[in-house]
């Protein structure tokens, strides 16, 4: 893989973290202020996002839309990227925060990073090299710090946000795995637009996400389209791009950018204010960015 190729690949993991940070922002802006339930919000945000992603495929392609239905291997993957993947990833995320809190679903979830790096060096027989086991270990640190706050005491793992936490980092392997082989034959656009679809209806119909909570206004509603647009669409759409580009142990490395950006724009826009423990974890995450980026470049 050439070097403009690497570069491409870093900044879509890069900007696809970032949408997930503005997505959450949003997302938390209508939890404090609208007291939206999550499983709605998830099921709008990957139904609305997969019908536009779609849609945008039309336009360029109508009959490859849905061609990917007549391979039935395809398919399979496709319906396992959908379920196992992107809806797993993002209801079990929900859920370790019901029952647990944010922090320690969060800390959780980036476990997919170790997970990651174990599953490829099993898979292409090759041991870590001491640069990527600290990249591993400032992802980890750097998170916990910017979750937590630094403080275990923050963190409240009881049984059920354990398991729900754990499934969560599951999903994102599963997802980033999974969409692979898929997108390597039908794009980006027609995989990611059918999985949000596919997995966003299954969770529409299980919570009758047709039944709209009140008391939404002008403002929540472009919250919640921001989030579809920019948090869903886009942000999963280009951190595939990347992960096709750069491979998956470097694009999860790169994802841990998304705690962080979401805590900065918290910062910005929502009056959230800055800890010492959070601010050395910004640190360890641009500290894993520039190892993962100078890694690859040696490797060119």
């Amino acid at each position: 893989m050439n070097h403009s190729n690497h570069t491409k690949g870093f900044l879509y993991a890069a900007l696809g973290s970032l949408s997930w940070g503005i997505s959450g922002v949003c997302s938390q802006s209508l939890f404090m202020y609208y007291q939206l339930e999550a499983s709605w919000l998830t099921a709008v945000r990957m139904v609305c996002s997969g019908i536009l992603l779609l849609l945008i495929t039309l336009l360029k392609d109508k009959a490859h839309v849905f061609r990917i239905w007549t391979r039935p291997k395809d398919v399979i993957q496709l319906l396992a990227f959908a379920l196992l993947g992107l809806l797993m990833c993002q209801y079990t995320f929900l859920c370790a925060i019901q029952y647990s809190n944010s922090a320690t679903a969060t800390v959780l979830q980036s476990l997919n990073v170790i997970l990651m790096a174990v599953i490829m060096a099993i898979r292409n027989r090759k041991r870590m090299g001491s640069r990527q086991l600290l990249a591993v270990f400032l992802a980890l640190v750097g998170t916990f710090l910017i979750a937590a706050g630094g403080n275990p005491a923050n963190m409240n793992l009881s049984g059920a946000g354990l398991i729900f936490g754990l499934l969560a980092a599951i999903g994102v392997i599963t997802y980033t795995l999974l969409s692979r082989p898929v997108v390597a034959v039908w794009g980006n656009l027609i995989v990611t637009g059918w999985g949000m679809l596919i997995g966003g209806l299954t969770l529409f119909l299980a919570i009758k996400a047709w039944q709209l909570p009140s008391g939404l206004g002008a403002t929540a509603w472009l919250l919640v389209a921001s989030i579809v647009l920019i948090g869903t669409a886009l942000g999963f759409s280009i951190f595939l791009e990347g992960v096709k580009l750069i491979g998956p142990v470097k694009a999860t490395l790169i994802g841990c950018l998304e705690p962080a950006s979401a805590t900065a724009l918290s910062a910005l826009f929502l009056g959230t204010r800055f800890s010492l423990p959070e601010l050395s974890g910004f640190c360890f995450i641009i500290l894993t960015v520039f190892l993962s980026v100078t890694g690859a470049e040696k490797q060119t």
